[in-house]
């Protein structure tokens, strides 16, 4: 049979059953389902097998793809999910919300012909499969006696820090918050990714030994340098994302109901202002609810706003629709739940009541210029066209900086000119001797399976380090 007689008579795609748009802007539950064990195989029988899968070339953590998808096929479940794990720290959380679309599966031979293999789906089905019928995937290695400190439990420090368990070197995770999970739990909704989830691959990283400190800000419960000096730890990896959030700079700004969209969804997510009135958390629950920018993270903030009872959610972007860098599945299902788009527009002023509240947003229409450094059309104002919303919440979702708080007071650490750590993309290896950094705090805010990447490869690097090789050999 012919490449394109196989994929032809693969071309329909198994959908995943969701909760109805009416039911859950009403709960924050998981909208996606998953799927059943005979839909599971249905799907990973799409799968061509290719001989050279071009399909892991695009996963940042190598997960073996055809390898893992064969076993859902055979109805070996437990089996798939052993190998996701033998690459993939955290496969459940990466099912849920990496952009496969544009990494995996934009690769897939299939997507030539038709639609390509639910790689994404089948992960998320294998990993909960395997948590859900107790099987543990892995065990560590025998112990080096060597002690790695990771700071921040984000995707890249929980990564690093499984990757490093499993060979053998004990680590311990430093959490300036009170649950570990980082942006996993306290950026990202429940109905997009349940806490529940985070907590069973936090629990399963506990079971490898690693050892998790909380409400342990380093920088001030201790410095980067006293954990290598005083503390003894051979080497520290830094992961501690980019949770410095960015404003517009104009006026009004400072009223009350303008939130950043770090704040808005901390108090959502980490202190369950979702589950009122069982946790009394102090957050406006707007009616007319304006969130500014085009991201993930402004879906997300737009999605829990409706949830959180708003009767009118905007989403208020400078550029068109096709230059929007969210998740096409997120913005699909954002217009679901009845948010109301308003492209091309841009924010200028911030207006308040006597009482210090916002009350509007005074708008500016643009049209699009020439590409500016990012490859995305420039937004220049249309003169004459500026226009009043009224709104009593408003979200700012424009991307977010390092806090500069471990680079202050960490000497010999190099940053670059937004206050991103430098360290070598490929081994995590900053400035500092014995120090290690990945994810955000290196890249500036990015995916969750891009600081994944980084922190396996900072992993590997630390490893041949504390075991005399050279930590910046990359093969």
């Amino acid at each position: 049979m012919s490449e394109t007689t196989k994929t032809s008579s693969r071309a329909a795609r198994v959908p995943m059953r969701e909760q109805p748009p009416e039911e859950r802007i009403r709960n924050f539950r998981e909208v996606p389902l998953g799927y059943t064990p005979d839909e599971a195989r249905a799907e990973a029988s799409r799968c061509l097998q290719c001989k050279n899968p071009p399909c892991v070339k695009g996963c940042p953590v190598e997960v073996k793809i055809p390898q893992f998808i064969r076993k859902i096929r055979e109805g070996d479940f437990i089996a798939a999910g052993r190998i996701l794990f033998e690459d993939n720290g955290l496969p459940a959380i990466c099912g849920r919300v990496c952009p496969q679309e544009t990494q995996c599966e934009k690769l897939c031979v299939l997507g030539k012909k038709s639609e390509p293999v639910a790689i994404g789906r089948l992960e998320r089905f294998a990993a909960d499969y395997t948590r859900e019928h107790g099987r543990e995937p892995l065990q560590p290695a025998k112990p080096t006696g060597k002690r790695v400190a990771v700071v921040g439990s984000g995707p890249a420090g929980l990564t690093c820090a499984a990757d490093l368990a499993r060979l053998g070197h004990e680590v311990t995770i430093f959490e300036a918050f009170h649950r570990p999970g980082g942006v996993l739990v306290y950026g990202i909704p429940e109905f997009r990714l349940p806490k529940d989830i985070v907590h069973a691959e936090v629990e399963r990283l506990k079971r490898l030994g690693v050892k998790i400190v909380l409400n342990a800000v380093i920088g001030k419960w201790a410095t980067v340098d006293e954990l290598l000096n005083e503390e003894g730890f051979d080497a520290v990896f830094i992961g501690t994302g980019a949770g410095l959030p960015v404003f517009l700079g104009i006026p009004g700004e400072n009223l009350g109901g303008v939130y950043s969209a770090n704040e808005y969804l901390t108090r959502s997510n980490l202190m369950r202002a979702y589950d009122w009135p069982n946790y009394d958390t102090p957050i406006v629950r707007g009616r007319h609810v304006a969130v500014i920018g085009g991201g993930n993270v402004a879906m997300d903030s737009a999605r829990t706003a409706r949830r959180l009872g708003a009767e009118r959610v905007y989403l208020v972007y400078r550029r068109s629709r096709q230059e929007m860098p969210a998740r096409v599945e997120e913005v699909h299902h954002a217009e679901e739940e009845g948010i109301e788009f308003m492209f091309l527009t841009n924010p200028v002023e911030f207006l308040g009541d006597e009482r210090g509240k916002v009350r509007a947003m005074r708008c500016q229409r643009m049209e699009l210029g020439e590409p500016d450094e990012s490859g995305r059309r420039r937004p220049v104002p249309i003169p004459g066209s500026e226009f009043e919303l009224e709104v009593d919440t408003v979200i700012v979702a424009i991307g977010n900086m390092p806090n500069p708080l471990i680079p202050s007071t960490t000497p010999d650490l190099e940053t670059a000119r937004k206050g991103t750590i430098i360290a070598d993309p490929e081994t995590g290896q900053t400035s500092k001797p014995r120090v290690f950094a990945g994810g955000d705090i290196v890249t500036g805010a990015a995916t969750v399976i891009e600081a994944m990447g980084a922190g396996k490869r900072a992993a590997r690097a630390i490893h041949r380090l504390l075991t005399g090789g050279d930590p910046t050999r990359t093969e």
